[in-house]
């Protein structure tokens, strides 16, 4: 199982809950597995799972199998590259994208909302389908689908904050209102996505662009060395090398 160590902001393998959860499911599977029960000192009886490595190492390997899928997303490198190569196919700010993503999931890929919002960036199911993901934990899948959905609000309102506003609350919502919703959560959204946005754009501006000189003020005028002889007649002669 792939998580994202969002305290880290990096990607990592199976988490420390996921092998536990694990090694659970092979404990009460494995006929190898002894069980244990004692008494503590404050009386109250503890039971302890006794599972040979030679048991559960090999159910451990099998389950992290697919974290090796060719593709994969794996690290924040791999992740900003798939930002970076998303966004520039539809024309998308990529820094946009990483304010949305860090407003809606804190970059994890299992992120659920309570309202059923899927992955990195928080796909309604119905979204999804529309948008073509077919799994929203994948994160390739998610984040090509989220972009896509954004380009539609950006191309369908012409304003950023309308835009943002409808990734939230539904375009039907933004239309409605001619605007940003009166809405809380929308209201908030628009201006943590806003806020994040900014900062991305202060802290990695766009590289100004080079100064274009005219072929004028390249070429420097030449000057050559003169040299003056006279000939047998006495008359002088002025040339150049």
């Amino acid at each position: 199982m792939l998580a994202l160590a969002v305290s880290h902001g990096a990607m990592s393998g199976a988490s420390p809950a996921s092998r536990k959860a694990v090694s659970s499911l092979n404990a009460a599977s494995s006929p190898a597995v002894s069980t244990t029960v004692r008494a503590a000192k404050n009386g109250r009886l503890v039971r302890t799972v006794v599972v040979p490595e030679n048991v559960i190492k090999p159910r451990l390997v099998n389950a992290a199998a697919p974290m090796a899928a060719p593709g994969a997303i794996t690290t924040l490198a791999a992740l900003d590259a798939l930002i970076e190569e998303t966004a520039g196919k539809e024309s998308v700010d990529p820094l946009l994208v990483h304010a949305i993503i860090h407003t809606e999931s804190a970059y994890n890929p299992y992120a659920l909302s309570h309202k059923g919002a899927e992955g990195l960036m928080q796909l309604i199911p119905g979204t999804a389908r529309l948008m073509g993901v077919r799994n929203s934990f994948d994160i390739r899948q998610n984040v090509e689908g989220g972009v896509k959905y954004l380009k539609q609000m950006l191309e369908r309102f012409g304003d950023l904050r309308f835009a943002i506003a409808a990734y939230n609350a539904g375009p039907e919502a933004v239309a409605r209102y001619n605007g940003v919703p009166p809405y809380a959560e929308t209201i908030g959204y628009v201006y943590r996505v806003g806020k994040r946005y900014g900062e991305l754009r202060r802290q990695f501006p766009p590289k100004p662009a080079a100064a274009v000189e005219t072929a004028e003020a390249q070429t420097q005028p030449e000057f050559r060395p003169v040299e003056s002889y006279l000939d047998a007649e006495g008359r002088l002669h002025l040339r150049t090398r």
